[in-house]
């Protein structure tokens, strides 16, 4: 017989027992009635379950004594009052359609079978599974219900633990990617009835894999706390952190699309998850990269966002790392080209497409080469030339860079032993090879094939070694400086560098990256300051420099005059392959003369680019030829007084609001009334975008627009042809051949 059974049949049999508070002299005779009365009060002490009884109105009538104080209050204050009173909805929302139907079912006079309610406790969270019956006299009149509740509270914690491991991440306590996939599908659901935007970045880390080999699963597990205690610091309220897996991580921005702002938090995401990191006592640096994308603009689905976010993030990868990118409709076929230049790449070697080219180290005591660094060029059958900022990380993340390592080395050490005299060759060796244990016996076997002696050959070796394990890295120092080759430490300053690090490591040369050289001949610059002070440090140290990327007459001069002891850059000579080399050695001609602009230039973007010209009412096409933040040169329409107000269609809903400041024919310059902003791939873009919205008000469908891409054209929204054109329209074909 259960416990439900036995009340049932006792409270048919004495129903005035619930009306009495349970005195049992109130009992007509009976020792069954008794014994079962005497049962159940067993039964409530054993705090298994309870009894609770309401009148026809829903008052309560009758609580187990150990129910009310469970309450934190007396049967007898707890008479009299409505039963739902004593249960309230769950604060998270995340259970409340669990209480909703008591009150509903109660009302209804339908019974209540095994009911998660919350009590309503102030002091601890106390969940009950309440049951019941109505009850109905003789004439079948209903006189209130009477059921039975028991504790759940333990069961509903393990629910609500179980509920929230399968919405967040168990490591870090961010959202896990079924929550934030949930999270914004409702948000995009929900802003495109508004009309409200919403941002995705998406993130990963740079040489995370190294920490977690060289250093362990369980630093690495550290490292991903710190990381995302860091986005949170960063983001705060502005919006919602996940962690889908791995080491990748989203950031949910509601209400934001102003692409400044964006790209500010982005440079300060990067910024922040590149300091060190303390684990166990270790130094751990890692890096990021950042993509961004924006809805309505990039996508109004889940899918598409996150789909262009992640297009955006490959980019920013591929660019170098350590970059932000937003999306655009051109990362599609730059996404299809990475994945072409993976396939071709891993046949380049078999087909003998990759070589190596040589670039001059210079002396600037005489301008005469002490040497020369091989470069990696591919030239592709279909694609011609390939850039190694293109392919070198696409080998680097397929593993493909140890194999072309250890064919550089081979290809490097034989073209160098051809060379006359002492000349070194300076071979680029990336932290994947130099992490591996193999390395020291790779360079023995191509100085031993080439039979070149081994002060001729320079390993270039960038400064991210020293993120993995301190312990093997000094071994692999000890090994190399064994076989007696030289060691130069490359891009010296770009982010990783410690005095402690040249301190213990036997470098015999520094190289000053290039983005030192650019610029440091201007006013209000501090690079020339840098440059002295590097090159201090390596005199003081016994070790050569070289300053990198120098390009014009007046960068020449100025690292002459700080001492770095070589130049390396075009000012000399570009890379050149090795039968021009032996053909330059052979007529003896080591000297170099520096040839180049006298003046550094700051970068100009330079851009044959189409472009639609908004005037009043009519559009017109042009041409891009200059672009900065504040104003662009375009071509395209004819004698166009100055003080015109002007708006350049740029494409993908980019609009810049402009004045002619400048005209002369064809040609006008135009001031922007905002500024552009840093789009993240090095060159410029609108801080806003017209919104899709607006063009679906216009009358262009919204699902029509594909992400990314709304062309202003004459058929579109937003360009009636109501009016004259006041201007003459140039063919664009006839200002395609006369570059400036």
């Amino acid at each position: 017989m259960t416990k439900h059974t036995l009340f049932s049949r006792f409270s048919r049999s004495a129903p005035e027992l619930f009306h009495s508070g349970g005195d049992q002299s109130a009992l007509p005779g009976g020792s069954d009635l008794r014994r079962r009365l005497a049962l159940m009060e067993d039964f409530e002490n054993t705090g298994l379950g309870w009894f609770w009884a309401t009148d026809e109105q829903g008052h309560l009538t009758y609580l187990s004594r150990n129910a009310a104080e469970q309450l934190g209050a007396g049967d007898a204050d707890l008479m009299g009052q409505k039963l739902t009173s004593l249960f309230t909805l769950d604060p998270d929302g995340d259970l409340d359609e669990v209480q909703r139907p008591l009150a509903f079912l109660l009302s209804a006079r339908q019974s209540i079978a095994n009911l998660p309610v919350r009590v309503a406790t102030q002091s601890h969270e106390v969940w009950w599974r309440v049951s019941g019956k109505p009850v109905l006299n003789a004439a079948g009149v209903f006189q209130g219900y009477r059921g039975s509740a028991n504790d759940i509270t333990a069961l509903r914690k393990t629910q609500i633990d179980a509920s929230r491991l399968a919405q967040y991440d168990a490591l870090t306590g961010l959202s896990n990617r079924h929550r934030m996939t949930r999270r914004l599908t409702a948000t995009l659901n929900a802003y495109r009835t508004a009309k409200r935007s919403c941002a995705l970045m998406m993130l990963d880390l740079d040489r995370f894999k190294q920490v977690n080999d060289t250093l362990g699963h369980p630093a690495g597990d550290e490292l991903l706390k710190q990381v995302a205690q860091r986005l949170e610091t960063i983001i705060g309220n502005k919006g919602e952190i996940g962690r889908p897996g791995g080491d990748e991580f989203q950031i949910m921005l509601p209400d934001i699309d102003d692409r400044g702002t964006l790209g500010d938090l982005g440079s300060r995401v990067i910024q922040m998850i590149s300091q060190p990191y303390s684990i166990d006592g270790s130094r751990a640096i890692i890096g990021t990269s950042v993509g961004i994308a924006i809805a309505p603009y990039d996508g109004l689905e889940t899918e598409e966002l996150v789909s262009a976010a992640d297009l955006a993030l490959y980019a920013a990868k591929g660019g170098g790392r350590g970059q932000f990118r937003f999306y655009s409709s051109e990362l599609k076929d730059g996404a299809n080209l990475r994945r072409q230049i993976e396939e071709d790449l891993r046949d380049a070697l078999a087909s003998d497409t990759i070589d190596l080219h040589y670039q001059p180290l210079v002396r600037t005591a005489n301008h005469t080469a002490s040497g020369f660094e091989a470069l990696m060029r591919w030239n592709h059958p279909e694609r011609g030339w390939i850039s190694p900022a293109q392919f070198i990380p696409v080998a680097e993340d397929t593993g493909i860079i140890r194999e072309l390592g250890e064919w550089a080395l081979m290809r490097g050490c034989r073209d160098a032993a051809a060379w006359p005299g002492d000349l070194r060759v300076a071979i680029n060796v990336s932290a994947v090879q130099f992490a591996a244990d193999d390395l020291p016996r790779i360079v023995e076997r191509a100085l031993k094939t080439s039979g070149l002696a081994p002060d001729r050959l320079e390993l270039e070796i960038t400064e991210s070694i020293f993120l993995g394990d301190p312990h093997a890295t000094r071994i692999m120092f000890r090994d190399l400086k064994a076989i007696g080759v030289r060691l130069a430490l490359d891009d010296f300053g770009t982010g990783y560098s410690s005095l402690g690090y040249l301190k213990n490591a036997p470098f015999d040369k520094i190289k000053i990256d290039q983005s030192f050289v650019r610029g440091a001949t201007e006013e209000d610059n501090n690079n020339a300051a840098i440059i002295t002070a590097i090159v201090s440090l390596a005199e003081a140290l016994d070790m050569e420099t070289v300053a990198e990327g120098v390009e014009a007459l007046d960068e020449l001069s100025l690292v002459t005059n700080l001492g770095a002891s070589h130049v390396q850059g075009f000012v000399f000579a570009s890379a050149l392959c090795q039968a021009e080399v032996l053909s330059r050695l052979e007529e003896g001609r080591l000297t170099y003369e520096p040839r180049g602009p006298a003046k550094h230039r700051a970068d100009r973007r330079t851009l044959y680019r189409k472009v639609g010209i908004i005037h009043e009412d009519h559009r017109y096409e042009g041409m891009i030829r200059n672009l900065s933040r504040t104003g662009a040169m375009i071509e395209g329409i004819l004698d166009v007084p100055t003080g015109t107000q002007l708006v350049l269609d740029m494409g993908e809903g980019q609009l810049a609001v402009s004045t002619v400041r400048r005209s002369n024919g064809a040609a006008q310059g135009l001031e922007f009334e905002t500024p552009l902003v840093n789009d993240g791939a090095g060159g410029l873009c609108t801080r806003h975008r017209i919104s899709p919205y607006a063009l679906a008000a216009a009358g262009m469908p919204l699902a029509a627009l594909p992400s990314g891409h709304y062309p202003l054209n004459s058929s579109g929204a937003g360009s009636a042809q109501s009016g004259r054109p006041k201007f003459l329209q140039i063919e664009l074909s006839s200002l395609s051949h006369s570059p400036r």
